[in-house]
């Protein structure tokens, strides 16, 4: 572990020259024998291979067949239709798997197109990719870290780590050597890892690993070898179309032999085989679903998700866990000031406090909030987008200090304008302080709310000219003050005072906060020198600052929503064990506060991980290899798992979740390369509004199933069931076609735009493994199919008896009216038609009505009559059609009416 070791170690393992860098010599040749400094890609799939995936499906092989067979009859219409399908579908998952393969080409994009580096004695620049081990990289302020470098020489400086190690501050770098072998990335303050920034400083770095060795190169190969699951709706359609095609050939034989043996034609005999054949093969199923998902990927994109993968719309539906990163997610993404703790007394700081009132009642905290916005590097801007706001320009949490500061109307500027800096002595991780110097107003002059109870604890003559600020840790400040400000003046800091003070800090911490404190020390005159030793010393505490990351507002009304709908939320962050506990227990997502952090993860395997996955639900300090752990923990367990990340080490995970959620705002672009899902908000309440979507979309298909396999079942068992009654046969091979295209097309399109259930959010999910055709539709296509069936059939059956010339007519319109009754009937699974009332679905209403406007212009135009062999029906057999026809929606409700009353299941 290159962190565990001294400078002179690491060069010694690495046989580099710490002072002149390698020769151009021995870097050419570590170049030509480990390879150049880049990312590699292996494994990826071609074009045609993703091609031929997309056309070999089950559903798809069956779609060609029934478009290869429509064009044997010479339908041509129904052949160009049903191929127009295909192509839609295979352009949609074509585009969709080819857009996953692109996460590579974003994580490549990291890579830096030059790099200082000391060779041979001399700084020269060099294409990032011809880096070697030992080679010597000086790093400045806006470069990316080119390579995993072990720093050896720091001057105050901080990288960005966030989307490698999830850390959401810079980190402060040192040179020195860390004990732990184990400890996690965002711990290793002496290592500068591949992709990373610099956001200030300066330093230098040995190249410890290239290319695929790098933390980086470890992403890539976990993102190149996670395979993209199917997901739920895939498996389950799959399995249908298996299903129907098995059964349609069985039947369709059937009917066929039965035709021949009672001496029918054979050539009509055939083609009514084969209409049944292309009735029996839903082919309108890929449209409604492909239709479903895109309607329903609109309406997200309403509430802020986009959705990259049509399938994942579905999938989220089927989710039972979502793993969330904590930062920008559950939280604001914002460091605020929450508590303002002076000499015995504290503030929490809200937003409809009285700030008057505040600072009048309490004037050291004027001294406190005005103390940290002045020694402070960060600034407020207004909000660039034209909004009434203002937007931190630096650290979070210098910000922090000055947006509070704002909030109680001091203003950095003015506080700045009167306070003018006079020097100052940088923040150091060894100090854990920074220190600044101002020049104090004259005391004749109009001086600021925060600096008149200082006046009031001066003496006029003792009016100091120069005033020095400092601020850090609570422990390291108390190290050099000697005084306490309380309200007005100075007192001596007892050690009652200190273990008070210390005790306060330490509740903050544990309350997950940031705590910061602040000092001052008037200066007789204009200090010679800068040094810490000079300035720090003789200080007087003001007091100290709670600053935390808030949860979002909304979010704790969210976890409460996913609870209710039996989906576990799990919180996955870089972050401090501490700092989780106190969000998740704020937020409601963990009552008992466990935490499991990356050493734990480290020690344990999947299937050891597998008994706590159920039990567990923070996780705290983790890489990408443990979020893969936990996924895959999860996923054994039975879980739909989503996935939310924003950064680069969050890419393997959420191509191996379920769902794999992206942040939108703050997420990079191998995370949104990676993901199925964005959010446009980065907001964990977006998430469970996407996953009602996805309930409700599932719901929809499922009814389209349901009315479509019923439909077809009964246009079977009325081919099936004549032969028995000695019947020639009821539906000629047009009749059958013409059925399947008018009641398949516009209704069941409908369908897909069905509002949500009642409970669709109160319910759980239902289990990942059940078919679409579970929870007793398989028994209800049956019944209702064979009900269907058996009235038009019974129906001609007594017309065909008494020598009606009308029979087949009514058996082809009372068939047609009775799917039309049945799809209006299964709009909600329980709830009755009558209390949704017709006008809540008026695309279906529509529809239903032109279906019937089309049957009866085939039942009474004569050009139609002739072509589909239909007579035009007297008025009483109409009438007969329709009422016969409506028990099956009456059927359909007293069945609901007697579920609900027993508190059965849903049908």
């Amino acid at each position: 572990m290159w962190h565990t070791l001294e400078p002179h170690d690491v060069a010694a393992r690495l046989q580099a020259d710490l002072n002149d860098g390698l020769t151009d010599q021995e870097a050419a040749r570590r170049l030509a024998r480990y390879g150049p400094n880049e990312l590699q890609t292996y494994g990826a799939k071609s074009r045609w291979q993703i091609l031929r995936e997309q056309l070999t499906g089950t559903m798809v092989a069956m779609l060609i067949a029934a478009a290869a067979v429509s064009a044997a009859l010479g339908d041509y219409k129904d052949t160009v239709a049903i191929l127009a399908i295909v192509a839609l579908n295979t352009i949609l998952g074509f585009t969709q798997e080819y857009r996953a393969e692109q996460a590579m080409v974003a994580l490549k994009r990291l890579a830096v197109p030059t790099v200082k580096v000391r060779r041979g004695g001399r700084v020269s620049d060099i294409p990032a990719r011809h880096l070697v081990t030992g080679d010597i990289v000086l790093l400045e302020a806006g470069n990316l870290v080119p390579a995993d470098l072990r720093v050896l020489d720091a001057v105050h400086l901080r990288i960005q780590e966030a989307s490698l190690t999830g850390e959401s501050e810079p980190v402060e770098k040192t040179a020195q050597a860390l004990e732990h072998p184990d400890l996690p990335l965002g711990d290793r303050a002496n290592m500068a890892y591949m992709g990373t920034t610099v956001t200030y400083g300066r330093g230098v770095g040995v190249v410890a690993e290239t290319g695929m060795r790098t933390e980086l190169g470890r992403i890539a190969a976990m993102l190149q070898t996670v395979g993209a699951e199917p997901t739920p709706l895939q498996r389950r359609m799959d399995q249908l179309g298996r299903q129907l095609g098995a059964a349609a050939l069985l039947i369709v034989a059937a009917i066929f032999l039965a035709g021949l043996l009672r001496g029918q034609d054979l050539k009509l005999m055939f083609l009514t085989a084969v209409s049944l054949a292309v009735a029996a093969v839903p082919e309108g199923l890929p449209a409604v679903v492909t239709i479903a998902l895109s309607l329903g990927a609109q309406r997200m994109l309403k509430r802020r998700a986009l959705i990259r993968k049509l399938p994942a719309v579905e999938t989220l539906g089927s989710v039972t866990a979502i793993c969330s990163d904590k930062t920008g997610t559950l939280t604001e993404n914002q460091m605020t000031v929450t508590v303002l703790d002076v000499a015995g007394h504290q503030v929490r700081v809200t937003e409809d406090q009285d700030v008057v009132w505040a600072l009048r009642d309490r004037p050291a905290l004027a001294l406190l909030l005005a103390g940290g916005a002045l020694c402070n590097d960060a600034l407020l801007e207004a909000d660039p987008d034209g909004g009434s706001g203002f937007r931190v320009v630096g650290d979070p949490t210098e910000g922090a200090l000055v947006a509070a500061a704002a909030w109680f109307g001091l203003q950095k500027f003015d506080l700045d304008t009167v306070l003018v800096r006079a020097g100052e002595v940088p923040f150091d991780s060894s100090r854990k302080r920074m220190t600044t110097i101002h020049r104090a107003p004259p005391r004749e002059s109009s001086i600021p709310i925060a600096l008149r109870p200082v006046e009031r604890g001066f003496p006029r003559s003792q009016w100091p000219p120069y005033i020095a600020f400092t601020k850090g840790a609570v422990g390291s400040l108390l190290e050099v003050c000697g005084h306490l400000w309380v309200d007005t003046n100075s007192q001596p800091l007892t050690a009652a005072w200190r273990d008070r003070i210390v005790r306060a800090s330490d509740q903050l911490a544990a309350d997950g906060m940031r705590v910061l404190g602040v000092a001052f020390r008037p200066l007789p005159s204009r200090p010679a020198s800068s040094q810490a030793e000079d300035l720090e010393r003789d200080l007087v505490f003001v007091g100290m600052t709670g600053i935390t990351d808030p949860p979002r507002p909304e979010v704790k009304r969210a976890i409460l929503s996913a609870a209710r709908a039996g989906i576990r939320p799990i919180m996955i962050t870089g972050d401090h064990p501490l700092t989780a506990q106190h969000v998740a227990r704020e937020i409601g997502i963990a009552s008992d506060g466990r935490v499991l952090t990356g050493r734990d993860l480290d020690r344990l395997s999947v299937q050891d991980l597998e008994g706590l996955a159920d039990e567990v639900s923070i996780y705290a300090r983790v890489s990408p290899e443990h979020k893969l752990k936990i996924i895959e923990a999860l996923q054994h367990r039975g879980h739909i798992v989503a996935m939310t990340g924003d950064g680069v080490n969050d890419a393997p995970a959420l191509r191996k979740a379920d769902v794999g959620v992206a942040m939108g705002v703050t997420g990079t672009d191998v995370a949104r390369e990676a993901a199925d899902i964005v959010l446009l908000d980065d907001n964990f309440a977006t998430i469970v509004a996407a996953v009602e979507e996805g309930r409700t979309i599932y719901d929809n298909i499922r009814k389209f199933v349901r009315y479509l396999v019923t439909s077809n079942s009964g246009e079977i068992i009325v081919m099936a069931a004549a032969p028995f009654l000695g019947m020639p046969l009821p539906l000629l091979p047009l009749q059958i076609l013409w059925i399947n295209l008018v009641t398949d097309g516009p209704p069941a399109l409908a369908l897909s735009v069905e509002p949500a259930e009642p409970d669709v959010m109160r319910r759980p999910p239902y289990p990942p493994v059940e078919t679409v055709l579970s929870r007793g539709m398989g028994w209800y296509v049956v019944a209702v199919g064979s009900f269907m069936g058996l009235l038009s059939l019974g129906l001609g059956y007594a017309y065909w008896r008494v020598a009606n010339p009308h029979w087949q007519t009514m058996v082809f319109t009372s068939l047609t009216f009775a799917q039309m009754a049945h799809i209006l009937a299964i709009r909600s699974e329980r709830v009755s038609l009558f209390k949704l009332g017709l006008r809540s679905n008026t695309l279906l209403l529509a529809a239903v009505a032109l279906t019937i406007v089309l049957q009866l212009a085939v039942v009474y135009l004569p050009f139609l009559q002739q072509v589909f062999q239909t007579s035009a029906l007297p008025a009483k057999d109409l009438v007969l059609c329709v009422l016969l026809s409506s028990t099956v929606a009456v059927a359909i409700e007293t069945a609901k009416w007697l579920g609900h009353r027993g508190g059965g299941a849903r049908p």
